[in-house]
């Protein structure tokens, strides 16, 4: 049975109800889950499960097995039938819903302005990082300083779903380099209106004024045209 994906709705699920549908070893599957098992460059949720009985176990890794959600625990036992409340590290899932949101717009300013797209990335919960196929390493912090300007104006961040079909005809939906568009039949879209549209399957703030100010932590030069960023928020 396919484990719901609450996160794909409202990133903003901190605690929820779900049902072990099965178990295998320390990796248990619910019905249904908000923690996010990584991908497109975020790393995956961790928190706990807690049981009826009000034993806590820790969910130390989440990850994608087909279209079931698998969580990792240790310190307990789950068995198939069990109810257990799911509780995220909400401090750390926020941190990086706002490096997400603020690499969306960073990709916007490099592809509008410059032509550039991102050929790889990773977001922490300390920091993030984006390699983008530029030959000057300099335009990075023209891009922060535009990508900033955009953060404090306060822009409602929109998920909604469309067919692939609709979505293809929009421009730019797929902004890393080398990567093929999705072949599932509905996209999950993320758009920052006026700023940026692209089809994303992770969780983002509400709001881009949320995201806070990026600072950049270091910039390497990793080829001709490949340039690397380090970054992080600051409120």
């Amino acid at each position: 049975m396919a484990t719901e994906e609450l996160y794909l709705k409202d990133s903003y699920i901190k605690e929820f109800e779900a049902k072990v549908t099965k178990v295998n070893g320390n990796e248990v599957i619910l019905d249904k889950t908000a923690f996010y098992p990584g991908g497109g460059g975020l790393e995956n949720d961790v928190g706990k499960l807690i049981k009826n009985n009000g034993e806590t176990i820790n969910v130390k890794e989440v990850k994608r097995q087909g279209d079931e959600i698998a969580h990792v625990i240790e310190g307990g036992e789950l068995r198939e039938g069990d109810n257990v409340k799911g509780v995220i590290d909400w401090d750390r899932r926020y941190k990086m819903m706002r490096l997400h949101t603020a690499s969306h717009v960073m990709a916007a300013v490099a592809y509008s302005q410059f032509n550039a797209l991102i050929t790889g990335g990773h977001i922490s919960p300390e920091y993030a990082k984006d390699d983008f196929n530029l030959e000057n390493k300099d335009l990075i912090p023209q891009i922060v300083e535009k990508a900033n300007e955009i953060l404090s104006k306060g822009i409602e961040v929109k998920v909604y779903f469309l067919p692939r079909e609709e979505a293809l005809k929009i421009p730019g939906i797929v902004k890393l380099a080398e990567r093929n568009p999705p072949s599932i039949p509905i996209w999950r879209i993320v758009e920052i209106p006026g700023i940026d549209i692209q089809a994303d399957g992770g969780p983002h703030v509400k709001n881009t004024s949320e995201v806070g100010k990026i600072r950049i932590i270091k910039i390497e030069n990793r080829g001709k045209n490949r340039k690397r960023v380090y970054y992080t928020v600051e409120s």
